[in-house]
């Protein structure tokens, strides 16, 4: 697959939904492609952290527009990422497939207690990540002019964005009632 696809689907899908974001967290052990395709929003501040709770929990209230998460999430993570996002804020987390129902339902259902959508999307290499969002909705809310005018991109587009979020009924009926879209 090619490597391009991921940072760009983790980083622009979120920051292209949150309205006016000016400070992204960025939760990585890895993070030097999300940080490559931050850059690409020269008018967003970025800040990367190591994935640990310890980490995590230096930061201060209220301080990221938009948090992306590649450490695994417990109701302490989830609500710590809530304690550092501010009342608009958007989150994209890793997670385990979609196949693996149970854990994602106790996920989805510990992000439930802190945000208004959570939405699986495709992340374009045959896996997916959970956009969770205080206040937009991730395709009704797209920021058109940002996602369609940023440079350098190769695969995420404003209709990848949308794109991303179609998911199979089985899946939807799977969900059913935890996915809150």
């Amino acid at each position: 697959m090619k490597e391009f696809i991921y940072p760009e689907m983790m980083v622009h899908v979120p920051v292209c939904t949150s309205k006016v974001p000016t400070d992204v967290l960025i939760i990585s052990n890895n993070a030097k492609l999300l940080e490559a395709e931050m850059m690409k929003h020269n008018a967003i501040g970025s800040k990367t952290i190591v994935c640990s709770l310890d980490a995590l929990r230096e930061e201060a209230d209220k301080s990221a527009d938009v948090v992306i998460c590649e450490m695994s999430a417990d109701a302490a993570v989830v609500a710590h990422i809530s304690r550092v996002l501010k009342e608009d804020g958007q989150l994209s987390i890793t997670h385990s497939s979609l196949e693996e129902v149970q854990s994602n339902k106790v996920l989805m259902q510990v992000l439930g207690n802190y945000f208004k959508v959570i939405m699986p999307y495709n992340l374009g290499n045959g896996s997916t990540a959970l956009l969770a969002s205080k206040e937009y909705h991730p395709t009704a809310d797209i920021i058109l002019q940002r996602s369609d005018m940023l440079d350098d991109l190769k695969y995420y587009n404003c209709d990848m964005h949308i794109a991303s979020f179609a998911m199979p009924n089985y899946i939807r009926k799977e969900y059913l009632g935890i996915i809150k879209n």
